[in-house]
């Protein structure tokens, strides 16, 4: 297996057919996935009324203001809710089981991702932190691990 150089000198491993569904980056989403690329979590914050926001969109859904910015966040959380997938969904999803969750930001907002851990260790409320797999590398995914 060979290495890549990412744009910002760190090694990255070099994946030339992930297999799995990738994100389709929109114009709102973007910024998002061009932090996760950077392994950093930003979120979009209002400034009317200083709530975070997930997932990426246009507006506030608390106060339907657009004045949106990107954050950054912590990356810590705790595990909101989770289930274990012990079927393959589709041929690509070949590694089982794997757990599927909704974690809680400390900054308010959930996410829905994925626990790296097994499953036994899987526990809601256990306190997480974020970690970031180069699927390939043009993009990188943001899951999460105990902390």
């Amino acid at each position: 297996m060979s290495e890549s150089r990412r744009s910002d000198d760190r090694p990255a491993a070099f994946i030339s057919e992930y297999g799995k569904p990738l994100p389709h980056p929109s114009p709102i989403s973007r910024p998002f996935w061009e932090a996760a690329r950077r392994h950093e979590l930003t979120l979009q914050r209002c400034a009317a009324c200083g709530k975070f926001i997930y997932y990426p969109r246009p507006r506030c859904p608390h106060c339907f203001s657009d004045r949106l910015e990107w954050k950054p966040v912590s990356g810590r959380g705790t595990v909101y809710s989770y289930t274990v997938a012990r079927y393959s969904p589709t041929p690509a999803f070949k590694e089982l089981p794997f757990v599927l969750a909704i974690v809680e930001l400390e900054e308010g907002p959930r996410m829905t991702t994925n626990i790296v851990a097994p499953p036994e260790q899987v526990r809601i409320g256990m306190p997480v932190t974020v970690a970031f797999e180069d699927a390939t590398p043009e993009c990188t995914l943001v899951k999460f691990k105990p902390a």
